[in-house]
């Protein structure tokens, strides 16, 4: 399929595929066949691709965390417990930024004590 398919089919804009593609992420194919134009091809693991980076973009993986995921996935030279381990430190990482949520969520509240009772 053609990157106007792919687009209508996973809902990811043309634009966001190549850069994707660009970031080495996916990779589309050129028919030998043809030689009238230079379209790239997409398959079936590409829609998957990108509907685990959809997803992994969702919950705030990084474009190089997202590589390390699908490199996981898809090629095979990891084990159960490296993939898990990959999961394990975006875990630990959500972990720390809801604590440095939290932290921030106090101190905007207690500023607002502060201005409430007029003591700043």
């Amino acid at each position: 399929m053609l990157i106007n398919e792919l687009s209508k089919r996973t809902g990811i804009t043309a634009h966001t595929i190549r850069f994707y593609e660009k970031s080495g992420l996916i990779k589309g194919k050129r028919k030998e066949e043809i030689k009238s134009n230079k379209y790239f091809h997409y398959d079936e693991e590409t829609v998957e691709k990108l509907e685990l980076i959809r997803d992994a973009k969702s919950i705030g993986f990084t474009i190089s965390e997202i590589g390390q995921l699908l490199e996981a996935w898809y090629s095979n030279k990891f084990s159960i417990e490296k993939k898990l381990a990959i999961l394990d430190e975006k875990i630990i990482s959500i972990d720390e930024k809801i604590k440095q949520l939290k932290d921030m969520k106090k101190l905007v509240s207690d500023f607002k004590k502060s201005v409430e009772t007029d003591a700043c």
